[in-house]
Formats: C-alpha cells, structure tokens, sequence
C-alpha cells in the first residue's frame, strides 16, 4: 500500500510503498476513500521539517536540552549519530479520515466489515486504527465531508469547555479550519459570533457562517472591537483557534471579555500570562486538549476501555459522534472550507499548496476507488509465523524471535 511519509531533515514528503497493516485486538482496519490535510497542523509539520538546523533547535528548546544532556552523558560521536539518526526517520502525516471497514478486531462490537467510517488514520491507503476513534459515517454525509469530522470534534471539545449558552457573545480568534468550524458551533448553540482573523477569504465565509468580522490588516485594535460588539459589557467568552508563538492573543482575550469570562486556547500561543488581567475580572482560562476526554490515555485508545456514560458524557469518540450528527443534519457547512482537491498521487502538488504563498483551507486527498481491486491486493501479503516453532519458555535472557533491519519499515 501507499503511504504519505516526511523526511523531518529535509522536509520532503513522499509517496511511498509500505506494508500493510495488521487489524489488532481493540483496532478496525480501515481502506481510505478520503484524508483532509489540515492547513494548520501539517503546515506548522511541513515548515519544521524545511527549516535548518538552528531554526529547528530555535523551535524546540526543550529537545537541544536533551541534546546537551546527552553529550555530557555520551559524547559527541555518540550524540551526533543519535539526532541524525532522528531527523532521518520518515514520519507519517495526517489524522483525518474516512473510509471503509475491511477487518474488525477482536472486542470491537459496534462495528462491522463495510462500514463508512471516519476516524483519525493518517494518509494512506490502509490504516489500523483503536476502535474509540471511529465513528460510523451517516448515509446523508459523503466521504469529502466525513473527512471532516475529527478537526470539527477538535471545535467541539473547545465550545464544550467554553460552555456557551443561548444568547452570549463569543469572539472566535484565527479563522483557520477549526476557526471557522467553531463560528459556526457556536452559532449552532445560538451565540451571537465575533471572528477575529486575516484572510479576506476566511472572513468572508465566517460571515457567510454568520459571524461579525474583524480584520486585522485594517484594525489595529480588536479589543475596542471586541467591546463595541459587546454592548461595552464584555464578551462571554473567547474561543483563541490561533497558532503563534506570541501570547498576545490570551491577553486581548482577558481585556474582551466581562468579569468572570471564559477563555478557551484550542490553538497553539505563547503563555506568558498576566496576573493582572485575570486577577481584577476572576477570568477562567483552559487548554483545550485535542478531540476530548480519553485522549492520549492508552486505556481508552489503545486498549478500547470506554468511560461510563454517566460519568464522562462527553469522550473524544463521542464528540466525533456529535460532529457526524451535526454534519448528517445539515448544520455544519464543510463544502465552504474545500479549497483544493487531489488525487492520492499528486500528494506533493498538495503539499506545495499548503507551503505556497496562496490561501488554502482544507485539501482533500482522494483515493483510488476501484471496485475491480480486491482487498487482499491493497493489503499484500501477511506472513504468518507458527507459534509452535518459537521457544517461549526461554529464560536465560537469550531472545526467542528477531528481525533483520532497523530501517523505516521497521518502525511502521
């Protein structure tokens, strides 16, 4: 099968022939129909991997920390070999998905063979995939608009725990993807919307979407905005969706909004916090962390135990669920954020596009979708090994099975 890899040393993405997976116990193994490239995620992906090395070491202080530990550890042959190493290594883009089933397995029971589903695989054309990250895809939705449903469950997530309700004021800040799916939850909720960005095109679709707008190449102060939107009360809440190593945006946040206002960071800003801007108006501030509970907990992910219903209402699964749902209805526009489409093979002309000087928003891979193509031929060959011929009662420290070659398929 094929599979979207990045060099992190050179920043080149590739097309490239990998083995199959194989469905494990809690997983379902999914043939990709759809992938949606997220501008800002695999933007931010795409232009580390194309920077140098200083301006990679500039980006992640917290690794040239382990670097320098290392050295004084193991010298510098040691070390130098270990981050080439590193940066040499291909990593696999992409986190929304939709497709169909081809094997379900063991303890997976809300899913079948066949079903269109939306998950969080990566780009490729087979992804194995925990069954807690899956939803069914409704039959009103298409696989274009299926491939959409994890960045909005990232939206959800972030209304969730800005806990909006029926009239409040909300400024959105970065009219990204996420950005202007959040425009348009909110206004789902029946919030009143103030979208804060740049791009003239995403400010005109946040006010298709029904928000009020401001740009600002042209304002050079959005909390006067911000306030005027308001009433001059202050706005409810703020909802920050934008990606910038600068913490300004958390602090227009604080002066926008009322006493005991709620700020929500589901982007990505720099956090040098101002006591005083939280202080005087006892405002509450919280990191959105990805799709929702359950979340990088490999008890929910990786080994399929759910939370209690009753407990935890809202997990990342079921916060996909209610994206899918909104999208089956008709409440969510996602046709709108479509800027480019791509067969699978012209990957590296999408990802020109997403590195390009032009505006873009979501760019749909799509793949082959030959019926004739069995789906033994997509996965290849799997090789079986016989339990019987391995010597499991080896105690001695001696290994009792191994492989030859550390290259990337092994790590895949």
């Amino acid at each position: 099968m094929r599979q979207v890899l990045q060099n992190q040393k050179t920043g080149q993405t590739e097309l490239v022939d990998v083995p199959s997976p194989k469905v494990r116990t809690g997983h379902v193994l999914i043939r990709t129909r759809r992938t949606l490239i997220s501008p800002g995620t695999e933007k931010a992906v795409l232009d580390f991997g194309k920077a140098s090395l200083i301006e990679k070491a500039r980006k992640n202080p917290e690794k040239v920390r382990m670097v320098f530990d290392r050295l004084r550890k193991e010298g510098f042959l040691e070390t130098f070999e270990a981050v080439t190493r590193k940066l040499e290594q291909r990593i696999a883009l992409g986190y929304c998905n939709s497709g169909i089933v081809l094997e379900v397995g063991k303890g997976v029971r809300h899913l079948n063979r066949g079903d269109r589903v939306a998950s969080n695989g990566k780009h490729a054309e087979v992804v194995n995939v925990p069954a807690n990250l899956c939803v069914k895809t409704a039959v009103e939705v298409s696989d274009d608009h299926a491939a959409f449903t994890v960045l909005g469950a990232i939206g959800v997530q972030g209304i969730r725990l800005a806990q909006p309700s029926l009239g409040e004021t909300f400024v959105v800040t970065g009219l990204g993807l996420v950005g202007l799916l959040t425009v348009q939850l909110l206004a789902a909720n029946g919030c009143r919307v103030l979208g804060i960005g740049f791009e003239s095109r995403r400010l005109a679709l946040a006010r298709q979407f029904g928000a009020h707008t401001v740009d600002l190449s042209e304002v050079s102060d959005p909390v006067s905005e911000a306030l005027s939107f308001s009433g001059e009360r202050g706005v409810d809440g703020v909802i920050i969706t934008a990606s910038t190593s600068g913490s300004e945006p958390v602090h227009q946040a604080a002066q926008m909004c009322r006493k005991r206002g709620r700020i929500v960071l589901v982007g990505v800003t720099g956090l040098e916090l101002s006591r005083d801007d939280f202080y005087e108006k006892e405002l509450t501030f919280q990191v959105s962390c990805s799709y929702g509970p359950g979340r990088y907990d490999p008890f929910y992910e990786e080994q399929g135990h759910d939370y209690p219903f009753g407990f935890v209402r809202w997990t990342e699964q079921r916060n996909m669920e209610a994206m899918m749902e909104l999208l089956a209805r008709g409440k969510i526009d996602v046709e709108s954020l479509i800027s480019h489409r791509f067969p699978l093979q012209d990957v590296g002309n999408a990802y020109d596009v997403l590195g390009g000087q032009s505006p873009c928003l979501g760019i749909i891979l799509e793949y082959p979708d030959d019926r004739n193509q069995s789906d033994e031929s997509i996965l290849g060959t799997n090789i079986e090994l016989d339990q019987r011929s391995i010597d499991i009662r080896a105690t001695d420290g001696s290994p009792v099975i191994g492989f030859l070659g550390a290259g990337d398929h092994a790590s895949l």
